[in-house]
């Protein structure tokens, strides 16, 4: 079926503010007189995405203790960067922070206003979006080597959720291209292609309201970018730029700009090259990119869901940043999903991000930068085997992740 359908809901509408977040799942259902009223409340205030809480999420929201350590973590010696160093992008600074996943971080380099997502190649360079341009960074000596200025005009360089400039971004199986999504406050966003030799923009084609996260089909022959305000993907052709639009809402989209219950981040599934779109701790969308038809599955986490990531064997990790109902939803956690579609739901200490995984698969770290209220300056690391959990200081609000 199409992707905009799904079975009954619990809850079919929840409305909210429009934002990066989207509504967590288990408010009991509104009568359409109350629902009316909260969206147009959150309209006003355009924002309202769910502030983070604990697990499981039955009364306000716990405190956030901040991370600490001791002493600042020191560069290696040798000077160069360390195989499984941790890269993030410091959306509440203007600098990507190098992290000792031990200890820290210890080296950041300047990039550009309010750094939002980042890939990095085989080449080790890094590929940085912010508000102003695509940084590129060399992860050897951490230094930048260019911010590549936008051609779509998206204001100011600004910060905080709504700003304009670079969203998702990620590169092409080749090295040769890097695709990002460029928002564009009150308007739909465009992706951008930049050519990696020439570090040029060399190519935009339209997209969707507010592409949060890019991705690339196995073959590079797609790109997807996930509209999270226009409740969509926009399927991209690489070689002519032509474009189709898949809807993706599994609880509908009533109250528009106002839901809670928008796409995030999506996921490739190495096996098939279907998107999965995890919503609320309770769908997982999983989009035929190809037919633009897509199936529903049940998740257990009942939280409200933001960045994702999938393994080389298709385990699927979700954010799950906390409740929308504090009465109802649990609180922020950490999904382990495994291809046969079991799951771990690890609980996290506040509201987190995105997350990455160590090339041996034993370790996530989950950012908790989160785009909303109850962010914090650090990450937080689970082992996989256990699900025992600590915190490790990391950046400036760091929101995109990768593992060097």
């Amino acid at each position: 079926m199409g992707g905009g359908g799904g079975p009954a809901a619990r809850h079919p509408v929840r409305p909210s503010a429009a934002c990066p977040s989207a509504r967590a799942p288990g408010s009991p259902p509104m009568n359409r007189s109350r629902a009316l009223a909260v969206l147009a409340a959150s309209v006003a205030l355009l924002a309202g995405c769910a502030r983070g809480g604990g697990e499981p999420a039955r009364s306000a929201a716990p405190a956030i203790t901040a991370p600490t350590t001791t002493a600042p973590v020191p560069a290696p010696a040798t000077g160069g960067t360390p195989p499984g160093t941790l890269l993030v992008a410091d959306f509440g600074a203007d600098t990507v922070s190098f992290v000792d996943p031990a200890r820290g971080a210890f080296a950041a380099v300047e990039v550009g206003t309010a750094p939002y997502g980042l890939a990095v190649g085989a080449d080790g360079r890094a590929w940085v979006a912010t508000a102003e341009g695509v940084a590129v960074v060399d992860t050897e000596s951490r230094t930048r080597l260019a911010l590549i200025p936008y051609r779509t005009a998206s204001g100011p360089a600004t910060t905080g959720e709504y700003r304009g400039g670079g969203m998702g971004i990620a590169l092409s199986p080749d090295g040769r291209r890097v695709y990002v999504g460029v928002n564009v406050p009150g308007g739909n966003g465009t992706l951008e292609v930049v050519d990696t030799a020439s570090l040029k923009v060399v190519d935009r084609v339209p997209v969707g309201r507010r592409p949060f996260d890019v991705d690339v089909s196995r073959d590079g022959s797609e790109v997807y970018a996930t509209n999270h305000d226009s409740f969509d993907v926009t399927v991209v052709r690489a070689d002519d730029l032509t474009t189709r639009r898949i809807e993706v809402a599994p609880y509908g989209t009533e109250g528009g700009l106002g839901s809670w219950l928008k796409p995030h981040y999506a996921a490739v599934r190495p096996s098939d090259g279907r998107l999965l779109l995890p919503f609320e701790g309770e769908r997982l969308v999983v989009v035929d990119p190809r037919t633009g038809r897509s199936e529903i599955q049940k998740m257990t986490a009942n939280t409200h869901q933001h960045g994702t990531t999938i393994t080389p064997d298709g385990t699927l990790l979700t954010v799950g940043t906390g409740p929308i109902d504090p009465a109802t939803d649990r609180g922020p956690s950490l999904t382990v999903r495994a291809p046969d579609g079991t799951e771990r739901v690890f609980p996290l200490d506040g509201p987190h991000e995105d997350v990455a995984v160590s090339k041996d698969g034993r370790t996530a770290y989950v950012t908790g930068g989160f785009t909303r209220d109850g962010s914090w300056d650090g990450l937080t690391v689970v082992d996989l085997r256990t699900g025992a959990t600590h915190r490790l200081p990391a950046g400036s609000r760091p929101l995109g992740i990768a593992v060097l």
